[in-house]
């Protein structure tokens, strides 16, 4: 017996997860995300979030993320990610999403970003 489940009832069940923290935004765009991969590949998927929250964090923002991942106080210093000491936010972002564009899947929405572990 299966259950289609809708973006709601997704992002409900995301939300309600007590060991992550997604906001409901972030737990929408997830959703959203989620439900376009399996359109695109015409594969049904079994919701299961846990896999969901091991494999996937919410951010506050792009900075957010490279901070958590290189480290607060270094994560600037970082090469490939080629950001200049004086670079505006808008060009700190830009180096950030193209690292990621190159490294792993995420997702960008109103409030934050959510990355695909890597």
């Amino acid at each position: 017996m299966k259950h289609t489940m809708t973006t709601h009832e997704i992002a409900d069940a995301l939300k309600s997860d007590d060991n992550a923290n997604w906001s409901w935004n972030g737990a929408k765009a997830l959703a959203e995300w989620l439900e376009e991969l399996e359109e695109d590949t015409g594969e049904e998927m079994e919701f299961d979030r846990v896999a969901i929250r091991c494999d996937f964090s919410e951010y506050a923002s792009l900075a957010e993320w490279a901070k958590d991942y290189y480290a607060e106080d270094c994560w600037q210093d970082i090469d490939d990610l080629d950001i200049e000491a004086d670079a505006s936010e808008e060009e700190i972002d830009d180096a950030i999403r193209e690292h990621l564009q190159e490294n792993t899947m995420f997702i960008e929405f109103e409030g934050g970003v959510i990355v695909q572990a890597f």
